[in-house]
């Protein structure tokens, strides 16, 4: 078939060309911004999963509808390579510098034009310049240097301006588990705070499996400030419409027996499913997609993840670490007893402790119950096991 209309998009936070399986999220961040028009409280909007199900294209499509309803939204990723803490919330600045610079046009209001001051000064005293968003300094308001205190001041003098134009301010965040553990908490104060004072300020986060058990750690009251949702694998209804709606937009279609085979390879995961739909469009040379061509989709597939989505995380880990890894795959993505890896190694539980943390830290595994690890990404431990054969 004609690679220039291959309709499958594999890669990260990439919009496929068919977004099924997700209606009950996005329908729940729109009645959000329904409510703030309407002037009535809600809560943020947490998204926790696995790597590959999709939180990231789910937080962009939350940005388009933000965007659409002219809410203020402000983008964070958590993650970042270098310079720590200040390097994020430097990021964090010039998102919301930008996202000023866009408000202040024609007809922006006295008061909203005085807020955005507050912006000027939160970043002028993380040291970030260079982005003029045409207002003076607001001083006295959100420059202590105090993460908590000025993001409250700086969310309060925004959102009171908002709430009049029957508007909001928006977070997006991606990879908020990375955050560190000030910054957190004084978003949850603020997210907390808005909540109690009825400002128009929410939260859309996302990360890992155990981000709640990290927003709770940081702030006892986060379990009830979000709305959180689980994001997994999808449904099979749901995975058949990933794969085949695509394709039959354009004239092309699945034999049952290769359609089953995409689909039980993938896992019903999004970004898998993306993957071998994307190998099979490519491999197929008709619009019909048949058992061989999906076996060898499946094969072509397997190697591409094998070479970029699994290895990014597996080059990561220390030899220790990787050890640790392969005594994990023995058990499969289902999770492994702390205890029982240990007994492996044949080792003290406690020696492996620090192992464990720096595996944690690197965004690989996650401990989903108390003394139990897992992979952060579906289909790790098959990859670690073809590593070792």
């Amino acid at each position: 078939m004609e690679s220039a209309l291959n309709p499958y998009s594999p890669g990260s936070g990439r919009r496929p060309f068919e977004l099924v399986g997700r209606q009950s999220e996005i329908d729940a961040f729109d009645l959000l911004l329904a409510k703030t028009r309407q002037r009535r409280p809600d809560r943020g909007i947490v998204l926790h999963g696995l790597r590959g199900v999709g939180k990231t294209v789910l937080l962009n499509e939350f940005r388009r509808q933000a965007e659409h309803a002219e809410f203020m939204v402000v983008f964070l990723e958590g993650r970042d390579a270098e310079g720590g803490p200040e390097a994020v919330r430097a990021k964090l600045a010039r998102s919301l510098l930008q996202a000023g610079r866009k408000l202040n046009r024609r007809g922006a209001g006295e008061r909203l034009v005085a807020a955005l001051g507050s912006i000027a000064s939160f970043s002028a005293k993380l040291g970030v310049t260079g982005i003029d968003i045409g207002v003076n300094l607001n001083h006295g308001r959100a420059d202590s240097g105090s993460i908590e205190v000025d993001l409250e001041e700086l969310i309060e003098d925004l959102c009171l301006a908002l709430a009049e134009k029957r508007s909001g301010l928006i977070f997006i965040i991606d990879e908020m588990q990375d955050l560190d553990e000030g910054l957190i908490a004084a978003l949850l104060s603020a997210q907390h705070l808005a909540g109690q004072r009825e400002w128009p300020f929410y939260i859309a986060g996302a990360g890992l499996p155990n981000l709640p058990s990290v927003l709770s750690e940081a702030r006892s009251y986060a379990e009830r400030i979000f709305n959180y949702r689980s994001i997994g694998a999808l449904s099979r209804e749901a995975a058949e419409a990933a794969l085949v709606v695509p394709a039959r937009r354009f004239g092309a279609s699945f034999v049952p027996e290769a359609q089953d085979l995409l689909l039980s390879a993938s896992g019903a995961y999004p970004y898998f499913l993306q993957e071998y739909g994307y190998a099979a469009w490519e491999t197929a040379p008709e619009k019909t997609v048949t058992f061989d061509d999906a076996k060898i989709a499946v094969e072509i597939g397997r190697a591409q993840l094998d070479q970029g989505f699994f290895p990014s995380r597996w080059k990561r880990a220390s030899k220790a670490e990787k050890e640790f890894l392969r005594l994990m795959a023995i058990d499969g993505d289902e999770g492994s007893s702390t205890a029982e890896l240990a007994e492996r190694a044949h080792k003290k539980q406690s020696s492996m402790t620090m192992t464990r943390a720096s595996l944690i830290d690197k965004g690989i595994i996650y401990a989903p119950a108390l003394g139990v690890v897992a992979f952060t990404v579906p289909g790790m431990a098959d990859y670690v096991k073809r590593l070792h054969e």
